[in-house]
Parts: C-alpha cells; structure tokens; sequence
C-alpha cells in the first residue's frame, strides 16, 4: 500500500542532494528496500540491526495521509535471513471530514536470502510477511485495511555495470479483505561514496479495484558512521483520477548497528 510528505520542503531537500552528485562518478551497488516500496534480497548481516524512522506522506484527491512515524526495524540472523517488524502512526486529512489518526497495520515478516552469487552476481530472496488487521472502524477513516492478509513476494537483484536493478513481485493472500498484487522495479548509481540515486516504478493492483503505477526518484546520503538520510518523492502516471496518487514521498533517518551496539559504516 502506498501513503505519503509536505511538498515543498521534501522535494527542497532531495533537489539540493541530487544537484549535489551530478557529474561524479559511480562507485559501488545501491538497494532497493527504504525508502522505497520495492524490497530487496538484502540482509543486515548476522547480529546487525538495521532501523529506518521516517515520515511518509501520500496525497489522493480529496485525502492526504501521513504515516508519522513510519518504524522498519531489522535484525539480521546469519548472514542470509532478517527478521522484521513495521508499523506506522497514520493521519488522515479527508476533505469535508473530521482529521482521523491511529496506529495502522502492523507488518512481521522474515527475508530468506536462498540464492546468492555476491556483489557481482544474482540474488534472489522471498520475503514473506503477516498484516495484521485492524478495526472497521480506522478502516472507514483511512487509517488501515481489512486483515489479517498474508504477503508472498519474490525479489531479484542484479549489478550491471554501473547500474543495480531490484526487482520484486507479490501477492497479499486474505484471510479478510481483497487480493492485492503488486509488481515493482528499482534501478540505482552510486553517484559518490555517500551519495546513491534511484528510479521506481511500482504497480499495486487491487482486484477489481484501481490498478496505481506510480513512478519516484530517491536515495540514500550517507550523513555519518551508521547513520544514512533517507528521501524519496514520486507520485503516479494515471494523471489525477479518483484512487490515483497525486504525491507521495518520504524522509527518514536509517540506522545500522553491530551485535556490539556500534554503528555501521555501510548498508547491508
């Protein structure tokens, strides 16, 4: 599900990175996975915690909604498995109604990591996750969906060149509430040694619902050891029509953690 942040100092803040990088040259592999939608194979290592705090706003005709905040909390178990927990805090703007606001849908999952040729090669990982449900009454004000549903994806990554392609493709499986498919592909340059850009494309379809494909361009700024800004904003290609996104967009802080409680140089 997609859910979006205020235009203008969002979209300030990720033209003053991007203008930032422009001309140096690409360096090492980018991911998918926060702040985009798109998951990716990778792991934050045996141990290591990876935290991503953020605000994330999407705007509809008529509605805006803010997950503030949005919690993905990460740990990895080996070198190939990460257990993970997200939740968000939303509030609804709807036109004409009273602002709604309420915890969301609650997301567990694990990631297996069960191919893996390194840096240079394929991996490909499944990353089931449990929606947890929530009341009728946050679904009629926006807050949630109907639950429990259960997420089955796949995810490929790639390096080509200078170019790291992630691809994913699920489906939620109810046990209450609609079948959901979605379908989304990231493609990132590591533009210095702190500074990554990527492109999305990402389709949620909805059976007989609205079908959304949104395009967005993000990335990751390396602030300090363990700590990485995280922006992105996007919205989609179906124009302004009912249930299509006008604007989305995120800005959060990631943070890496050894088993020692130290801070991480790298992601993943």
């Amino acid at each position: 599900m997609i859910e979006p942040l205020p235009k203008s100092p969002l979209l300030a803040v990720i033209l003053c990175l991007m203008l930032t990088g422009l001309g140096m040259p690409s360096l090492a592999c980018a991911d998918a996975g926060p702040p985009f939608l798109t998951n990716d194979p990778g792991t934050p290592g045996n141990g290591n915690w990876e935290i991503n705090i953020a605000a994330m706003q999407t705007t509809l005709p008529g509605v805006s909604n803010w997950q503030l905040p949005q919690l993905d909390i990460n740990l990895g178990l080996g070198d190939r498995v990460q257990l993970t927990g997200e939740i968000p805090y939303v509030v609804v703007n709807t036109t004409g109604q009273p602002q709604a606001s309420g915890w969301g849908n609650a997301n567990p999952g694990i990631k297996w990591r069960f191919f893996d040729q390194g840096e240079e090669g394929w991996q490909i990982s499944t990353f089931p996750m449990y929606q947890t449900a929530v009341s009728e009454e946050a679904q009629s004000k926006g807050i949630g969906v109907a639950g429990p549903r259960l997420f089955l994806p796949l995810e490929v990554a790639r390096k080509f060149g200078p170019l790291t392609f992630n691809f994913e493709a699920g489906s939620y499986i109810p046990l209450h509430g609609d079948h959901e498919h979605i379908v989304g592909l990231v493609a990132g340059y590591q533009v210095t040694p702190r500074l990554e850009l990527d492109g999305e494309l990402y389709d949620d379809h909805i059976r007989g619902g609205t079908d959304v494909t949104t395009f967005d361009v993000g990335g990751r700024y390396r602030l300090h050891r363990g700590f990485n800004l995280l922006f992105m904003a996007g919205r989609s290609l179906g124009g302004n029509s009912p249930g299509q996104v006008e604007f989305m967009g995120y800005l959060g802080i990631q943070i890496l953690l050894s088993h020692f409680g130290r801070t991480l140089i790298d992601e993943h």
